[in-house]
């Protein structure tokens, strides 16, 4: 296979695992997760189930996690035959099968046997690291064709392990931010705050039960804005050499703004059952997308933090000054 076709590969992988991370959602939102009862792979004891809302979203969400491990199988095959020697690239593949795979396990468990709603909520941190993982693939695919042509190859600039390190822990702490969410939604906690920015009218309220796991992911998600803009603030104006990681830093700030700017929308539509649904799910693939940005950009900051040898051979890149 030639670079195109795997980079076609990898954009259909990266779709197709979207896809199986959305229908994921659209079962949590909608509490469809027993529409095929307490059987898996059947629907209800049938291969293809009777038509009611829940079953044919939980079945649907099946079939299409089902083309999802497919996809990342062929990914990873594809990539090992013919792009071993780009480390990197492979590595893409790996996390994306061995977390279709775990998440798919994980969804399997949770209809045959209840499961708390701590492991229901790693269950969507894991489908998100395999989306992740799809993302790294295609965007690294897609930089090592640009990078074929005699145009692109330009010569990188180094950043600091100080900036790498920022990148790193704004990264990790994005998916703690990301697991509380999901425990939010497990714990049926969404109700716990009414109001915003105001938690029941209280800057501190009362931290029992809901309220209390309401309440955090909030301070969370503040949090988090505040991290991500000092690490932007430090992508954009001290790396002005290097067009990708300013790129990936105003993406990263901007998509968190807009997932924390979304939470009122949730809070006025928490009583409208067919206009909340819309408004949950774009509030959750903001994050998804976040995460999948700050985790390409941790891996871009590796490559450019390391000495020049290390780099791939296709990335031309000369010693230069380190930034913050």
């Amino acid at each position: 296979m030639n670079n195109k076709q795997l980079k076609w590969l990898s954009y259909i992988t990266c779709l197709v695992m979207f896809l199986a991370t959305f229908g994921g959602m659209v079962v949590t939102k909608t509490d469809s997760g027993m529409g095929c009862g307490q059987e898996w792979p059947l629907c209800n004891g049938k291969f293809v189930p009777a038509y009611t809302v829940s079953s044919m979203i939980e079945y649907s969400h099946r079939a299409v996690s089902g083309m999802a491990g497919l996809s990342a199988l062929a990914s990873l095959i594809a990539f090992w035959a013919y792009k071993r020697d780009r480390r990197d690239l492979v590595t893409y593949s790996v996390l994306t099968s061995i977390f279709v795979v775990l998440q798919a396990i994980m969804g399997a468990m949770a209809v045959m046997a209840p499961q708390s709603a701590a492991v229901m909520a790693l269950h969507f941190g894991f489908s998100l690291i395999a989306f992740a993982s799809s993302v790294m693939l295609a965007l690294g695919m897609r930089r090592l064709e640009r990078a074929r042509e005699p145009k692109d190859l330009e010569q990188l600039p180094r950043v600091g392990k100080g900036f790498r390190n920022l990148v790193w822990g704004t990264t990790l702490y994005s998916y703690i931010v990301v697991y509380i969410g999901a425990f939010v939604s497990h714990t049926d906690s969404r109700e716990g705050c009414s109001g915003w920015p105001l938690c029941n009218g209280e800057v501190i309220p009362e931290l029992t039960g809901g309220v209390g796991i309401a309440f955090m992911h909030r301070v969370a998600a503040a949090l988090l804005l505040l991290v991500v803009a000092i690490m932007a603030h430090f992508a954009f104006w001290r790396h002005r050499e290097n067009r990708e990681v300013q790129m990936l830093g105003v993406s990263a700030v901007l998509l968190c703004l807009m997932q924390v700017l979304s939470g009122p929308l949730l809070m006025a539509t928490l009583h409208n059952d067919e206009i909340y649904i819309f408004a949950a799910l774009g509030h959750t693939l903001l994050i998804s997308a976040l995460f999948g940005v700050l985790s390409y950009l941790s891996v871009r900051v590796w490559q450019l933090s390391r000495p020049f040898k290390a780099m791939p051979h296709d990335e031309r890149a000369v010693p230069y000054r380190k930034s913050v």
